[in-house]
């Protein structure tokens, strides 16, 4: 006959322990994969998180940054060509804060969006707009700079890690320094002139605009990305904007020349050619 298998209390208590301790592995590792913990994005050379990459924003913002319909472009000629696809804003609130003025000049921007745009003279874009075009941009790491390097007009600028002081002079992409608070990126920028919009709806500043931005790694492919704005000239009150930016997976993915130039000399020096 076969011989019954016999436990002690003390064999039993051991499988229960055990039985015990590999549930609780289990469900602190589903824990760390699922909702429990919180992304931790990888180490750059400098120690700080890792936000070097090509990056590009989906959405409709430069269109306009807020809440808009589908509407017809300017051309009636060229049909569904250039018309303005419907979006949800990324204004927090849906409300630029402008004051009497500026919310009339503002209308007028946008009534004449075809002429005064600065993006149709292919000017630099501007911060914040640079980011949401609907053009890849690349961030390049640094311990001491941060290069960030945009597809549209070839446009760049470098945020200054170290303490360079105020800006010397104003421009197009402004002057921006840095500095990390925990795994977030955040750049102070000044010195902007009043010649960029915010989008095609004719949204704008003055030269009194002061951005700060702040880029956080959210998971492997995402940026989160929030810039509040404040023009004591133009806005009653700081406002802020948020968006996702995602990274682009294509293999060979890279920035590519966008030399828009001379595709508006015609526009913009036609009216000097010879009769």
């Amino acid at each position: 006959m076969r011989k019954a298998l016999t436990f002690t209390t003390s064999s039993a208590s051991t499988i229960v322990a055990a039985i015990c301790l590999s549930a609780l592995t289990v469900q602190a590792q589903q824990s760390d994969r699922g909702q429990g913990a919180p992304y931790r994005a990888p180490r750059a050379a400098d120690g700080h998180a890792d936000l070097n990459g090509i990056w590009q924003a989906v959405n409709t913002a430069n269109w306009d940054l807020q809440d808009h319909p589908a509407r017809r472009g300017p051309v009636v000629a060229l049909g569904a060509s250039f018309s303005i696809p419907a979006g949800v804003g990324v204004v927090d609130g849906n409300e630029i804060p402008y004051q009497p003025w500026a919310a009339e000049k503002k209308k007028q921007n946008a009534e004449n969006w075809l002429t005064l745009d600065p993006e149709i003279k292919c000017y630099m874009p501007g911060v914040p707009r640079a980011t949401y075009e609907p053009h890849p941009f690349q961030i390049v790491q640094s311990r001491d700079t941060v290069l960030i390097s945009y597809e549209f007009a070839s446009a760049s600028r470098i945020v200054r890690m170290t303490n360079p002081g105020e800006a010397p002079l104003d421009s197009w992409m402004g002057w921006s320094r840095g500095r990390w608070e925990g795994d977030t990126l955040v750049v102070d920028v000044t010195g902007l002139n009043e010649q960029t919009w915010f989008d095609r709806a004719g949204n704008f500043h003055s030269d009194a605009l002061h951005v700060i931005e702040r880029y956080t790694r959210s998971s492997p492919d995402h940026l989160s990305y929030e810039a509040t704005i404040e023009d004591p000239k133009v806005f009653t009150r700081p406002w802020k904007i948020t968006m996702p930016l995602y990274r682009r997976q294509e293999k060979n993915a890279q920035l590519l020349e966008y030399k828009c130039v001379e595709f508006v000399e015609e526009l913009m020096y036609g009216n000097l050619q010879k009769k």
